[in-house]
């Protein structure tokens, strides 16, 4: 029997951590796509990119995300995954019609511009609450299915974010009814951001457990977990058949008062995947388990 192909993604920069908090962050362009070179090169077959303004403040701007990901095409072949979740600073975050702080609809869109062949698509409505500021992010159901609608017209692959069991079992499911994607569904689960994000779920077992069981038929799923839960989360989800994102994006630490690098955390889960058996996808194994088209024939 073949080995299973485990998916890494690495998520290296995010659009809320600073290099205050951890040096190793990368978020000019050079240095994310060099990071990420590192982090292919020790079995990384995904990169979920987050785009920074040069002031290191979060953007989706699409001359920026152009950027970083021909910088990145240029050194390899990795799946290529741009955010239109933002971040929490810059461009991104203005003020709403109701005066309240959120996370501007018209920047998030920007992320589908920029040639990638995922992007994310949050399908969520909640606050965010970052160094003492409330900001609202707002993906209504009409919202949802104009993400995924401007993906599909772009040939892009969203990979579905979902924070809690409603978002996958209300709008991830009304825009698969609605013929927005098409199986193989990428679903990836992000858990411990609830301490953040106002309706998000923590991580234990049995909730990474019901949700995989929530899934709708024809759908692969991959974990993304916050802070010190990143290394269990990720390695109940490789034993449960998913796959795994690793990253400052999403932990700034290898291990209690040790902060990280991008590489230290792909070549540790490599690790890991290899002693449990298994292997780490290449990015055309990648490519061709998400249902995206090989790179050679994106550029035919």
């Amino acid at each position: 029997m073949a080995e299973r192909k485990v998916i890494v993604t690495i998520a290296p920069t995010g659009g809320m951590a600073s290099k205050a908090m951890n040096p190793n962050l990368p978020t000019q362009p050079d240095e994310i796509a060099e990071d990420v070179y590192r982090c292919y090169n020790a079995g990384a077959s995904v990169v979920a990119v987050h785009a920074r303004r040069p002031d290191d403040q979060a953007t989706c701007n699409p001359i920026i995300y152009r950027r970083i990901n021909d910088l990145i095409r240029a050194k390899c072949d990795i799946v290529i995954n741009n955010s239109t979740g933002g971040g929490v600073s810059g461009d991104v975050v203005g003020e709403g019609p109701n005066g309240y702080p959120e996370l501007l609809w018209e920047e998030r869109i920007k992320g589908v511009e920029a040639g990638a062949e995922m992007c994310t698509l949050d399908p969520t409505t909640i606050i965010a609450t970052f160094e003492g500021r409330e900001m609202l992010m707002n993906t209504s159901p009409s919202r949802c299915k104009q993400l995924a609608t401007l993906m599909k017209e772009r040939g892009i692959k969203p990979e579905w974010e979902v924070f809690s069991p409603t978002h996958l079992l209300q709008d991830v499911t009304d825009c698969i009814n609605a013929g927005l994607d098409q199986p193989p569904y990428f679903i990836n689960f992000v858990l411990s951001a609830n301490r953040g994000f106002q309706g998000a779920m923590p991580y234990t077992p049995k909730i990474l457990t019901q949700m995989v069981d929530m899934m709708p038929n024809g759908a692969l799923f991959n974990v993304s977990a916050i802070g010190a839960a990143q290394l269990n989360a990720g390695v109940q989800s490789i034993l449960m058949g998913g796959h795994v994102r690793v990253g400052l994006e999403d932990n700034l630490y290898y291990a209690r008062g040790k902060l990280a690098t991008n590489v230290e955390q792909v070549e540790r889960i490599v690790r890991i995947i290899r002693d449990l058996g298994l292997e780490p996808a290449t990015p055309e194994e990648a490519r061709d388990l998400i249902g995206l088209p090989s790179l050679a024939t994106m550029a035919a």
